[in-house]
């Protein structure tokens, strides 16, 4: 993971402008000996705001800028003069990014629609001019208001893919190989265990140029919920597809435990996850005869869609896009 792109978590410390000082000026010219205050007001610090851009995909443009800091509100001065705002500091982020307190880990935001906008850290407003505190029992105030302190703190930002369709499965179920066979993705695709270290999304064209996108995770094992193997670190990516497609390899020695085993592990991590719908893409049935393939299809659970596919073969395919077009818009 050294050398991927892929960057789906960063921690920031991100701190906004102090607002600027308001003016105690009094107004002196020669021929106003004695004029009243015309201390002017402070400006607004500036504003760290989030921004949903989708042509960014990864955090990595994030990974390696640890502090941002927005600029301070400029201080009041004579003549009403007015400091200047501090600039603004616009954080881009792909679309499906959650940003949490790093101390709490409560959910501060999440940007799930292009060009939505969160203002994380909230500038200090600018302090009062003496020009306001006049009245007519005090028409020389000598005191402004400070500028207000500026917001900061240490943030998490997580990305959580947005796609159509969730791939979950054990490792070398051919998850990779079925996105390589139906999109123009190009996974990394060996024959062993976690060939797939981070996720990749492709496009599936369907009939009268429709299309839906799919991402593969990484391979789950049973425990991944606590934290074995490598599908802890991703399954969050799967908590904002629409469809679940479960892929279990036909060279499984029970392949409706197999999936048994999956569902649950999706369970321990949320259970939200369950009210999804789901298909069951029983994989590589080139590798076993009619005969077998019938009997593994008597015990495959009867309350969710399933299809014995073959992505080497080019067995199936059609009809499961079929399925997940039509659990796609139900």
């Amino acid at each position: 993971m050294a050398d991927s792109n892929f960057i789906d978590y960063v921690k920031i410390f991100c701190a906004s402008g102090h607002g600027g000082a308001g003016s105690t000026h009094l107004h002196r010219a020669k021929y106003v000996p004695k004029g009243g205050p015309d201390g002017g007001d402070g400006g607004r610090g500036g504003h760290i705001i989030l921004r949903a851009n989708p042509q960014f995909w990864t955090l990595i443009h994030l990974k390696f800028r640890k502090v941002v800091r927005a600029e301070h509100g400029g201080a009041g001065s004579f003549s009403l003069r007015k400091g200047k705002n501090g600039a603004d500091i616009y954080l881009d982020v792909p679309v499906g990014v959650t940003v949490k307190d790093a101390e709490t880990e409560e959910i501060i935001t999440e940007l799930i629609e292009p060009g939505q906008e969160y203002i994380l850290c909230r500038g200090g407003r600018g302090g009062l001019g003496n020009n306001n505190f006049k009245s007519a029992t005090n028409q020389t105030p000598r005191y402004a208001q400070p500028g207000e302190e500026g917001v900061e703190g240490w943030f998490i930002f997580e990305l959580k893919l947005l796609a159509d369709v969730g791939l979950v499965g054990f490792p070398n179920a051919g998850k990779s190989t079925l996105l390589a066979a139906i999109t123009s993705a190009k996974p990394k695709i060996a024959n062993y265990a976690f060939t797939t270290l981070e996720p990749n999304l492709g496009i599936v064209r369907y009939r009268d140029d429709r299309s839906f996108v799919m991402a593969d995770i990484p391979g789950i094992i049973e425990g991944a919920h606590e934290g074995k193997g490598i599908g802890i670190r991703f399954l969050r990516h799967i908590e904002r597809n629409s469809v679940l497609l479960f892929m279990v390899s036909a060279e499984e020695k029970d392949v409706t435990r197999g999936y048994e085993i999956l569902l649950n592990e999706l369970k321990m991590y949320n259970p939200e996850l369950l009210v999804k719908d789901r298909v069951l893409a029983v994989t590589k049935c080139d590798l076993v005869d009619g005969k077998q393939q019938a009997k593994i299809e008597k015990k495959l659970p009867a309350d969710i869609p399933h299809v014995f596919i073959s992505s080497v073969a080019q067995k199936g395919l059609e009809e499961l896009k079929d399925i997940l077009w039509k659990a796609l818009n139900k």
